[in-house]
């Protein structure tokens, strides 16, 4: 059959309108992650973005820029924030500077356990989300590191041992932590780690287990003391300009995989606490129960720190904290 010029027009017209819609519907996001693909939390991250992708048939595609490929770990927030890609994720005590009781979950021995952890999220989730709301972002979902402990190059029984020693920090926290006890801090981020370490740049760090069995610590440290100091979390936001523009049924579904993606996340994060921990004895790193003298020496600072803390944080911490304790 053929068409006149006219009727052409029109059916040219209908196919680019529909291209349009269909094209309206259906988005992929780019999102920057920090952290290597075999890092539990991007294996998280990556299931999460299969269940929205599942679920919303399609419409919704989550592209992972994993490892700082897409932006380095400062810039993340930011670039969410600043509408150049829609979802991100992060370390979230990363934000202390902008506001204290974004590291909440970083003060030592504040919450040194599972339960805890998960007491202190509760708490301080609705304080996080107040203040990231401010920025145009909403978080998602969180999900902790194993607890912390203290990769060094020789045994350490007493504070005293730290003086002196080039310390790898990743948030404001820590380098007041690592000032604290006597030590230099130096900012490395994760991917950065052995290359710190065998140039000189470091000397000790607190880490998880598995950043300690992924960057093969064995190769720089040759103890591993288990302080579990706190159990700081990564959050994953994404710019609610970017959630308006989404369907209702899309909202929903996203909302729907973040529930799922932060439970599956902290059990995800238990399990890699024995397994990574398991790797590093087996690789030859010596796992050190802590020393009476070392604990009581770390948890009096961690005492101190949590008294400037509670100042520097203000009226969101003392809500924070009075809901912590409440619970």
């Amino acid at each position: 059959m053929k068409l006149g010029k006219r009727s052409f027009g029109v059916v040219a017209g209908v196919a680019v309108g529909l291209g349009m819609t269909l094209s309206a519907t259906a988005a992929t996001w780019d999102m920057p992650t920090p952290y290597p693909d075999k890092t539990f939390h991007t294996q998280n991250i990556a299931a999460f973005a299969a269940d929205v992708k599942k679920a919303t048939s399609g419409k919704l595609e989550i592209k992972i820029h994993s490892a700082g490929s897409l932006f380095k770990h400062p810039e993340i927030k930011n670039a969410v924030r600043g509408g150049q890609v829609p979802i991100g994720e992060f370390f979230l005590s990363r934000l202390s500077n902008e506001h204290a009781a974004f590291g909440a979950d970083s003060q030592p021995f504040l919450a040194t356990n599972y339960d805890d952890a998960k007491k202190l999220w509760d708490a301080q989730r609705p304080v996080v989300t107040a203040l990231l709301e401010k920025q145009g972002l909403m978080p998602l979902f969180s999900v902790p590191w194993p607890p912390q402990g203290l990769y060094t190059k020789k045994e350490i029984k007493s504070v005293a041992d730290l003086k002196g020693i080039k310390f790898r920090a990743y948030n404001a926290t820590l380098e007041t932590f690592a000032n604290k006890v006597g030590a230099a801090p130096t900012q490395v981020e994760v991917p950065d780690i052995p290359q710190a370490f065998a140039t000189g740049r470091v000397e000790a760090m607190i880490t998880s287990p598995s950043t300690g069995a992924n960057s093969k610590a064995w190769d720089f440290v040759t103890h591993y003391t288990d302080i579990q100091a706190w159990l700081p979390k990564n959050i994953v936001v994404v710019s609610k300009k970017a959630f308006r523009k989404l369907d209702k049924a899309t909202q929903d579904a996203l909302l729907e995989a973040a529930k799922v993606a932060e439970k599956r996340g902290w059990e995800m994060s238990m399990k890699e606490t024995a397994v990574k921990t398991k790797i590093l004895k087996d690789n030859g790193i010596i796992v050190v129960t802590p020393s009476a003298e070392l604990m009581d020496g770390l948890k009096k600072i961690g005492a101190g720190m949590l008294v400037d803390w509670k100042k520097a944080a203000g009226s969101e911490g003392e809500t924070l904290l009075k809901a912590y304790n409440a619970k």
